[in-house]
């Protein structure tokens, strides 16, 4: 794994449930994705959420990057999200993974 997208989502109060249930659901998207090698979604609080991903390469984050995640996620944005998804382009340093 070499390259990765870091988000940040923050959702407004009253969708936070139902932005729970759509990361939770990505799941299934993101195993169908060959260029996805590890995707984690997770809840910082009640209404900040996030989404880890790594790929061996950039090929496979643009093609997550214009996938139905991604797709879905910035529908969501329009009316259930407090403010817009912050998305970092990171390059991985190190893994390890059981």
């Amino acid at each position: 794994m070499k390259v990765g997208l870091l988000v940040r989502i923050e959702a407004k109060p009253e969708f936070a449930d139902e932005v729970a249930a759509m990361l939770r659901g990505a799941q299934e998207l993101a195993e169908q994705e060959n260029g996805t090698v590890a995707w984690f979604a997770f809840r910082e609080s009640a209404t900040t959420f996030g989404v880890f991903d790594a790929f061996e390469d950039e090929q496979g984050r643009q093609e997550h990057l214009s996938g139905r995640i991604a797709a879905a996620l910035g529908e969501a944005a329009q009316t259930k999200l407090s403010a817009a998804p912050v998305i970092a382009r990171i390059d991985l340093l190190g893994a390890k993974i059981s």
